[in-house]
């Protein structure tokens, strides 16, 4: 099992411990503060709750969490260690400098630090090269985005290996190829900080008025497209060019102070405290995270089922989870076809939750519609098939609902063939968490020739694979439950 160390635990040390545990790290703490522990779990309970559900595919078994009294000790054989202390230069290159002696020389060296760059972090070491910032967002355990950031010390195959891991715990790792303060991101924030602190100090706006006026309009744009991509759409069909010549004469007006710092007076910290209290203080800090949590977790999946931003991440992610989760991709790599096929390993999200604190009936049509949308894959019958003109409609379901299930939980799908012959597709899906059978689906599908819409036979490999699966599962019983009208006892 691969291992992290995590050196400062955090909210952003905790983060980058729930985010490697989770995607099957063994991880090892080191942090002086005794309430570590209590922290990182905290941090890990809105994880556990959350990133399971972000994809359509189950996570690996959760690695375990280890916390060590010395340095050494957190590093032994460690294949990653990241950095996550407090942003004071100093104490960072002392804690690089202890790294040096007792760390594999083979291991990579994250900073999480937001602003300094990698050569002050390097500065000094006998090997300099191990080093490398790898700048998070918070929450670390849901947000994609890692700015990782070099320095010709670092080798391209470092630089590599260290894309490959933060990708295989289904990050996005952006290499900034030309190292200067604070990255790229914060630079965003700090513009936008340092305008809202005088908005408020002025009087124009509230705290609250400022986060409206982001989260129900430009803020809910960037997510999904950024800034430039954002500004080529305002720009109509002339595109970015147009955009500029029609706003570019604006950038001299002067609208902002971006220039300028106001004084962090007490005045001025009263003041941004007590409307952030009237406009959150209702909420504590826990019930925030979690409303925060909830939202991204149906914002990146809404950007998902497009294939798009933090979305493509995602899918990204899902699919090199699949072979660990045991799911295939067609039905000659099947270890035995005459069995029940696996069609979906997968945590509940939370937004498939109603108001009754389990999973809604809808989404048991949504779960059991992707299993049919994997078998149809299995088969041939995928995205190059359905453009060129074939695919199957459902013509009929029925969903009998026998268990309750919750967020978290992992549920299984299999899918058993009772007819596969002509335009016909007759499925019968199973749902179970662990031994527990929740629900079953069955579902009648018709082949149909997307130019006419009606329907017509399958080409040739699909039918051949369908027919295959069908005869395969011929021999096994009728499922409980197949071909069962909703009746009275």
């Amino acid at each position: 099992m691969k291992r992290a160390a995590i050196i400062g635990g955090g909210v952003i040390g905790g983060g980058w411990a729930a985010r490697f545990a989770l995607n099957g790290w063994q991880v090892r703490v080191f942090d002086p503060d005794p309430e570590a522990e209590r922290k990182i779990g905290e941090v890990l309970d809105n994880a556990r709750r959350s990133l399971p559900g972000l994809g359509n595919v189950a996570l690996p078994p959760e690695g375990a969490i280890t916390y060590h009294d010395t340095l050494a000790d957190a590093v032994e054989g460690a294949d990653w260690v990241q950095e996550s202390v407090p942003e004071r230069l100093d104490l960072k290159q002392r804690v690089y400098q202890e790294l040096m002696q007792v760390v594999p020389d083979t291991a990579i060296i994250g900073s999480s630090t937001s602003g300094f760059k990698p050569s002050e972090l390097q500065k000094g070491l006998s090997r300099p090269g191990q080093v490398v910032v790898t700048h998070p967002f918070n929450p670390v355990y849901l947000l994609p985005l890692i700015e990782l950031v070099g320095t010709d010390a670092n080798a391209p195959d470092l630089i590599d290996r260290a894309k490959a891991t933060l990708k295989g715990i289904g990050m996005f790792p952006l290499h900034v190829k030309k190292e200067i303060d604070a990255h790229i991101a914060d630079r965003f924030l700090e513009a936008v900080w340092r305008e809202a602190l005088w908005l408020v100090r002025d009087g124009i706006a509230t705290t609250e008025e400022i986060d409206e006026a982001i989260r129900m309009g430009f803020g809910i744009r960037w997510a999904q497209m950024g800034l430039f991509e954002t500004y080529r759409v305002a720009g109509g069909e002339a595109g970015m060019r147009h955009f500029m010549a029609q706003f570019g004469p604006a950038l001299k007006w002067p609208w902002t102070r971006l220039m300028d710092v106001p004084d962090f007076t007490d005045d001025l910290v009263d003041l941004i405290a007590d409307q952030s209290d009237a406009q959150s203080g209702a909420y504590s800090i826990r019930e925030l995270e979690r409303i925060r949590d909830t939202n991204l977790v149906g914002m990146i999946r809404a950007l998902l089922r497009e294939n798009w931003g933090a979305g493509a991440v995602q899918k990204a992610h899902d699919q090199t989870l699949e072979a660990g989760a045991g799911l295939i991709t067609h039905v000659d790599d099947a270890e035995d076809l005459g069995q029940p096929l696996l069609t979906g390993r997968r945590a509940v999200p939370l937004e498939w939750l109603d108001y009754n604190g389990h999973m809604t009936e809808s989404r048991y049509l949504e779960a059991f519609a992707d299993a049919t949308d994997r078998f149809m894959m299995m088969i041939g019958c995928d995205a190059d098939y359905i453009a060129n003109g074939g695919s199957f409609f459902t013509a009929e379901t029925h969903i009998r609902h026998l268990d309750e299930v919750h967020a978290g939980a992992v549920i299984e799908l299999r899918t058993q063939v009772l007819l596969g012959e002509g335009k016909k597709m007759h499925l019968f899906h199973t749902m179970m968490e662990g031994d527990r059978l929740l629900a079953t689906g069955e579902h009648m599908l018709l082949h149909v020739d997307l130019t006419t819409r009606r329907s017509a036979p399958p080409a040739a490999p699909i039918a051949e694979a369908l027919g295959r699966v069908a005869a395969a599962h011929r021999a096994l019983p009728v499922p409980d439950g197949a071909g069962r009208a909703i009746g009275l006892r």
